[in-house]
């Protein structure tokens, strides 16, 4: 497992993970666990728990040895699997080597304009993300990464020099636990630092009430960005899509009103930003 990136999904061709059309790659595994995260099953490692095998009206599942076995040509995509996973995770996660893996992308190469990989957090499998864009730059793709920020800046230069650009999500700018799990996490100085080494594509912060300042949040990656106006901030409205109950029933009386975003929009512009988009 340790030489082949763990996947939870491939999608051949996405126009909303970076500039272009891409290959858009999902790792499995997070650091954080965001209260509103709308791809809960990448969080964690499957356990092999056995909880999906009942669930799969397909047959696509099985433990073998206390193993989960998942069969690709079998599932549907219903995703009961992933609905009662008590652990946030996925049985169909599927391990990949480096070189299996750049196969498969050059076959899209004439469709797409490079790759991003996501998640999850993808600076977690760094090692193997840095020997794929060693192998996919010289094709003449581009090779972006879109991540939380919350990592080490000096044990991740040699995967910051080799990718081209960072979609970078600025969580909050108050303490992280109520809103990601994880207390004392704060990702603005790796930002101030790749926007410096001119690695950066978009800011994106996505605003939920009580669970972070969404007006002292836009104020702070604002001033950031004044020296990199060429960078795009974007600033989102917490949605509901595809969360569990449980999940809805936290954030429900939290969701800002269309209005609030549209002030925390006009906020940056008036700190002198050019380039922020909201989504509502």
């Amino acid at each position: 497992m340790e030489n082949k990136l763990i996947i939870n999904q491939i999608i051949p061709f996405s126009n909303v993970d970076g500039s272009g059309n891409r290959c858009a790659i999902f790792l499995q595994g997070c650091n954080i666990s965001c209260i509103y995260c709308h791809n809960p099953e990448t969080i964690n490692y499957c356990n092999d728990c056995g909880n999906c095998v009942n669930a799969c009206k397909y047959d696509a599942i099985h433990l073998v040895k206390s193993r989960i076995q998942y069969d690709k040509k079998l599932c549907t995509s219903c995703n009961a699997c992933i609905s009662i996973c008590p652990y946030n995770s996925s049985p169909k996660a599927i391990l990949y080597n480096v070189a299996e893996l750049t196969e498969l992308i050059k076959q899209y190469k004439p469709f797409i304009r490079g790759i991003t990989i996501s998640g999850g957090e993808p600076t977690l499998q760094k090692h193997l993300i840095i020997d794929l864009f060693n192998r996919i730059k010289p094709l003449g793709l581009t090779c972006t990464i879109d991540t939380n920020g919350f990592f080490d800046i000096n044990e991740m230069e040699d995967l910051i020099n080799i990718t081209d650009k960072f979609l970078f999500d600025v969580k909050t700018v108050d303490d992280s636990f109520k809103l990601c799990g994880v207390a004392n996490l704060s990702s603005l100085a790796t930002l101030e630092y790749l926007l410096k080494k001119n690695k950066i594509e978009e800011v994106r912060t996505v605003v939920l009430n009580s669970y972070m300042d969404g007006k002292k949040t836009v104020e702070k990656v604002a001033q950031l960005l004044l020296n990199h106006l060429e960078v795009t901030y974007k600033i989102i409205k917490v949605h509901t899509l595809g969360l569990s109950k449980q999940r809805q029933n936290k954030i429900n009386d939290f969701i800002p009103s269309d209005e609030e975003i549209l002030e925390l929009v006009q906020i940056a512009k008036d700190l002198g930003l050019k380039k922020v988009e909201y989504v509502l």
